[in-house]
C-alpha cells in the first residue's frame, strides 16, 4: 500500500508543479474567447436549422 501511496503523492506533487507553467488568460480574454464561442454557436445552429428547413422541404417535394 505504501507504493501506491508514494504514486499517488508524487501524481500530486508533479500536477501541481505543471500547473505552475500554466500561462491563464487573463479576463478579458476568458470573455473575448467565451463570447467567440457563445457567436460560433450560435451561427452554426441557425445554419445547421436554416439547412434542415430546406432539405425537409426538398424531401417532401421527393417523397409527393
Amino acid at each position: 500500500m505504501a507504493f501506491a501511496d508514494n504514486k499517488l503523492v508524487s501524481y500530486v506533487r508533479e500536477s501541481r508543479e505543471e500547473l505552475k507553467k500554466v500561462v491563464w488568460p487573463t479576463r478579458r480574454q476568458a470573455t473575448n474567447h467565451t463570447l467567440i464561442v457563445i457567436g460560433v454557436s450560435i451561427f452554426v445552429a441557425i445554419f445547421l436549422g436554416v439547412v434542415d428547413y430546406f432539405l425537409n422541404d426538398i424531401l417532401e417535394v421527393i417523397i409527393q
